[in-house]
């Protein structure tokens, strides 16, 4: 479609997080420096997704990155994909939840300039980003109105999620390669149940677009289960598609500008409309 493709004519905008050196960080190698990639929609509607690819924090999966925002300009949406440290790269929690923190700030910091509702900026993640994207929406505050730093002045709760086959738990349900590139080995229990979303879910957690599939070999639907169950039981609107089959690491199934694309994506376009965060595709 015309939005993807005249979004691919121009080179993406790349912001650091932090001008000097990040909080942490153990080099000043191109692993060491968080960044967002920037991909404005032609005719914006007014809001923002911050994108978290997957890759089970060792590697960042493009198809679940650049390829989700550019459908997501479809509706208007100007995405922000965000390259995070890496446990393989010798980064633990909560080096990446300070990232994706830091990259909703940054949205909301720059929001009028961009001509985005700061009250309408979401997180979106599939397989580990998806539990990126899911600490970001139970970890968060309201900034500090007295920092030194004017992007920490702003919050960094996300006013709506979407999560893609995502790993939640990082307790027995969740993913082993994760949760070891995340935490640690042998982590103990208290940092276990406090990156295990399931469990962090409050009345205050955003809204919620959940997809899985039932045979997913690598992340169980247990996971999208058990999130979605959180939400219920703490009265959060949530809409939970589940599939029968289906590889893991699926994405969009196939090109950004397709007509054919899997049906999550559908649905999730009307979910965006309906809540008003997106317009209808190509609308």
């Amino acid at each position: 479609m015309l939005t993807a493709l005249a979004t691919l004519a121009i080179a993406p905008e790349v912001l650091r997080l932090w001008t000097g050196d990040a909080p942490g960080a153990l080099g000043t190698a191109d692993h060491d420096i968080p960044t967002l990639t920037v991909y404005p929609a032609a005719k914006p509607y007014g809001s923002a997704i911050v994108v978290c690819p997957g890759g089970g924090y060792a590697g960042l999966a493009d198809h679940e990155g650049s390829a989700y925002a550019l459908f997501l300009n479809r509706m208007g949406i100007t995405a922000f994909v965000l390259k995070y440290r890496l446990g393989s790269n010798g980064y633990r929690y909560p080096v990446e939840l300070e990232d994706v923190q830091r990259a909703i700030r940054m949205v909301r910091s720059e929001a009028k300039e961009r001509k985005i509702d700061p009250r309408k900026i979401g997180v979106m993640g599939s397989s580990a980003g998806g539990h990126l994207a899911s600490m970001a929406m139970t970890h968060f505050d309201n900034g500090n109105r007295h920092a030194p730093d004017p992007i920490d002045r702003f919050g960094c709760r996300p006013d709506f999620g979407i999560l893609c086959y995502a790993v939640i738990s990082m307790g027995p349900i969740g993913h082993a390669g994760s949760r070891d590139n995340l935490l640690g080995p042998n982590p103990p229990q208290t940092l276990i149940d406090e990156t295990s979303s399931e469990k962090q879910v409050t009345k205050d957690t955003p809204p919620c677009f959940i997809w899985h599939t039932q045979d997913d070999p690598v992340v169980p639907v247990a996971n999208s289960e058990a999130f979605a169950d959180a939400l219920q039981k703490a009265g959060v609107p949530y809409e939970l598609h589940l599939y029968p089959h289906g590889n893991h690491g699926l994405g969009l199934g196939g090109p950004p500008d397709s007509n054919s694309l899997l049906p999550w994506t559908t649905e999730l376009a009307k979910w965006l409309k309906r809540n008003k965060w997106g317009r209808a595709l190509d609308g």
